[in-house]
């Protein structure tokens, strides 16, 4: 039978044997536990040993300090001969006998598989491949020429002409400048008054006849 040692702080160690055939075992502070520790660290429903298929493991119940091997705290513990678990800062030893190891072993051993005859094997038929699909080749879209508006020819001519006069007239005016160190417009406009000056009156060279006694 598994032995299973209670160790609680400061107290005497508390044995336990279970048969080889139990399937579970509830640890915890609670008096309706199957093994009662009576230590604060440990919660009212601490863990459970369980028996496995070879083996036995023991599964922490949601406790408060947890269940703990080798420093780690750890949801499930498989429990091997010879093992310490801590349940909070309670010390569970867990022991095995020569011929408790030996059936537990033998658990283990998974049966062989059946030898099945080539011709007993049902033959899976290959997957038929479907053709691909071809690409549907769609015709070029021709570009379609647009008929000039005839009032935007106007427009654009009228515009070029009248930027044509406007350079004409900006080179000519600065060439006057140049050249006259007058503005364009100020010399036509000097140009077209008519200044009207009086011509003076020619002395007259003719000497009067004296008058014969």
């Amino acid at each position: 039978m598994p032995r299973v040692i209670i160790t609680v702080p400061d107290q005497t160690p508390q044995p336990y044997r279970f048969q080889l055939d139990r399937q579970a075992v509830q640890l915890g502070r609670g008096s309706d536990n199957d093994i009662a520790i009576n230590c604060g660290s440990v919660s009212v429903r601490h863990a459970v040993m369980e028996r496995t298929g070879g083996g036995y493991q023991i599964r922490d119940l949601d406790s408060t300090n947890g269940t703990k091997h080798d420093g780690l705290r750890l949801a499930i513990i498989p429990l091997h001969d010879g093992m310490t678990v801590k349940l909070g800062d309670v010390a569970f030893d867990f022991t095995l006998t020569d011929e408790e190891k030996a059936i537990l072993a033998s658990e283990k051993q998974s049966a062989p598989s059946p030898i099945v005859a080539e011709d007993s094997i049902p033959q899976i038929a290959p997957k038929r491949q479907l053709p691909r699909p071809q690409p549907v080749r769609r015709p070029a879209l021709q570009p379609q020429l647009q008929t000039p508006n005839p009032a935007i020819g106007f427009v654009m001519t009228l515009v070029f002409l009248i930027l044509a006069a406007l350079a004409f007239y900006v080179g000519l005016s600065i060439r006057h400048k140049k050249e006259t160190n007058q503005g364009l417009l100020n010399s036509i406009s000097e140009k077209g008054k008519v200044i009207e000056t009086p011509s003076p009156s020619e002395p007259s060279t003719a000497t009067d006849a004296a008058p014969q006694p």
